[in-house]
Order: C-alpha cells, then sequence, then structure tokens
C-alpha cells in the first residue's frame, strides 16, 4: 500500500531536484530517501525518476503520478487542518435563513468575508418568507436569522444591518384611474392583488397590506411577485432595493400617498437571547457586527 510518507517524500525530491535535497528537507539521511523512493517504485510498477542526468527528475509517468500524488497530499493537509479546526471545539457547519425582503447580494458580500476567513465552517444557507425565518430561529433550525424582528421581543437578540423601504408599485395601464395621494386602499378591491406566501408551519400567519375579500394572486417568493406585476398581472408591495432600476425606467409605477402607504423596516441579523452559541456562530455575529460598525463610520 502506497503511504503518506513515500508520497511526502516524493514531493520532497521534485521540489528540491534531487534525492540528496528531499533528504535535507526532510531532515533524512540520502540513502535512506534513496531506498524510499525506490520502494515506490517497485510498488507502482514503473520508474518515477530519470537518474541519467545530473539533475533528477521524473519520467513521463512520474510526471502523471506526481499530479495525482499532489492532490492526494493536498487533501491530507486539508484534513489535517479541519481536525485541527474540530479539535479546539469549532462548529463545522451554521445554518442562516435569510428572509424574503433581505437585500441579499449585500448579505451575501458579508458571507462571503466570513467563508474566506474560516474555510472549514459550512455555511447552510435557507431562504423563509414573512414569520418563517423567526420560527425556524425559534424551532432550533438556525443559528441565526437575517429578516426583520420586533426589537422589543425578548426573545430575540439583534443587531440593525440594512433598512428597506416597502412600496406599492404597478405597472403601468393596469389601473383603470390615474393613481394619486388621496386614493384609499378600497380603489383597489375590484383589482387583482399579489401577495407572497408566509412560509411558517406552526406560527400564526402574517399578512402584509392584504385587502380582504380582493382577489389574490399567491406566489412563493419575491422575484415571483414582481415579474407577475411587471407583467401587468396585478398589483402588490415590493421591496424597494429590488424595483428601483424598474421605478427608474417607468416599467413600473409608485402608488404610494396619503392612504395607500408603504413601510420601512428594519433588517437585523438576530439569534435567540440567553442561549449557548458556539465558537464559530459567536465569530459570524461578531462579522456582522463589525460590518455594521465600518458602514457607520462610511456614513
Amino acid at each position: 500500500m502506497i503511504s503518506l510518507k513515500q508520497l511526502q517524500t516524493l514531493d520532497a525530491v521534485v521540489r528540491g531536484g534531487s534525492f540528496q535535497a528531499g533528504a535535507k528537507t526532510l531532515h533524512r539521511s540520502h540513502p535512506s530517501v534513496i531506498n524510499l523512493m525506490r520502494s515506490l517504485e517497485e510498488q507502482v510498477g514503473f520508474t518515477l525518476f530519470d537518474r541519467s542526468g545530473y539533475r533528477t527528475r521524473l519520467t513521463e509517468a512520474g510526471e502523471a503520478f506526481y499530479k495525482h500524488a499532489l492532490r492526494v497530499l493536498r487533501e491530507q493537509a486539508e484534513l489535517e487542518g479541519l481536525a485541527g479546526f474540530l479539535q479546539e471545539g469549532n462548529e463545522a457547519r451554521l445554518r442562516i435563513v435569510i428572509g424574503d425582503v433581505t437585500p441579499l447580494d449585500e448579505t451575501l458580500q458579508v458571507l462571503r468575508g466570513f467563508a474566506q476567513r474560516y474555510p472549514h465552517v459550512q455555511l447552510d444557507l435557507d431562504f423563509e418568507n414573512l414569520s418563517g425565518p423567526r420560527e425556524r430561529l425559534l424551532d432550533g433550525e438556525a443559528d441565526l436569522i437575517i429578516h426583520h424582528v420586533d426589537p422589543s421581543d425578548p426573545r430575540f437578540e439583534c443587531q440593525k444591518i440594512a433598512e428597506v423601504k416597502i412600496i406599492p408599485v404597478v405597472a403601468p395601464g393596469f389601473l383603470e384611474f390615474d393613481p394619486d395621494t388621496n386614493r384609499r386602499y378600497a380603489a383597489l378591491r375590484s383589482y387583482t392583488q399579489c401577495i407572497i406566501r408566509d412560509t411558517a408551519r406552526k406560527a400564526k400567519k402574517e399578512n402584509y397590506f392584504v385587502l380582504d375579500d380582493a382577489h389574490c394572486i399567491t406566489v412563493a417568493d419575491q422575484h415571483t411577485k414582481k415579474s407577475i406585476i411587471v407583467q401587468g398581472m396585478a398589483w402588490g408591495h415590493m421591496p424597494d432595493f429590488m424595483v428601483a432600476k424598474e421605478l427608474e425606467e417607468g416599467t413600473l409605477i409608485s402608488i404610494e400617498g396619503r392612504w395607500i402607504k408603504g413601510t420601512v423596516v428594519d433588517i437585523v441579523v438576530a439569534r435567540v437571547a440567553g442561549e449557548y452559541r458556539g465558537v464559530m456562530a459567536r465569530k459570524l455575529w461578531g462579522h456582522f457586527s463589525d460590518i455594521g460598525d465600518r458602514a457607520n463610520l462610511e456614513g
């Protein structure tokens, strides 16, 4: 059986350019390195080194073998790194739930920085709507959520990372009247409204801005909702960052006014208050805190 010791010796010889240099790198005797490489050649059944010149070179077969040996050595180094990481009490996996009105690009930039700093941690990302993220957190199915949370709710500990405005929008020509600031929601009752489905399984479902008795199209995500509104199939409320381009181009118009209102929600990273947390969960929390502090300073 080929051993890691043989592969490590092969690598040292190739990098050093000779058996003697390889022996020096590994702090072994010259004869022991030669014998180890001969035993490896006997095991694989072909010559690894061309010994005819002054400098030790790999044969064509040796080059192919060495290429795959490097892959094994890299995997072995990664495995040792992971073992040391876990030995220190770090978690190998964090579960994060992202809410439906959370700015995704900005959130992923923060998570990318964390992943680059802690490559041994697997980030499991899920996406939930309305009260879904909070339910997952309280049920112990998430370490952190990135969503909107009532800051007065004692069950949660949270820190603000963004602010999102929710705007009522419609495609031009969808309404048979020109929107104005004095229109009330009653004027929209005869028009189809697009709403997003609450993904909570047990908690009381949340309904934001839903008109009673109005015809509705229910969707599972904000991107589908936006497409339906742009196509002139319904009206609905959308996060401002998702419709900024369409509002600028005129493919959507805002119908926000004195009575037909939008709202502003704080997007936070939240965790269960008073609960034990692992090392990496604490570091991720601190990573979001650092990002928020830098943003406040830049602002």
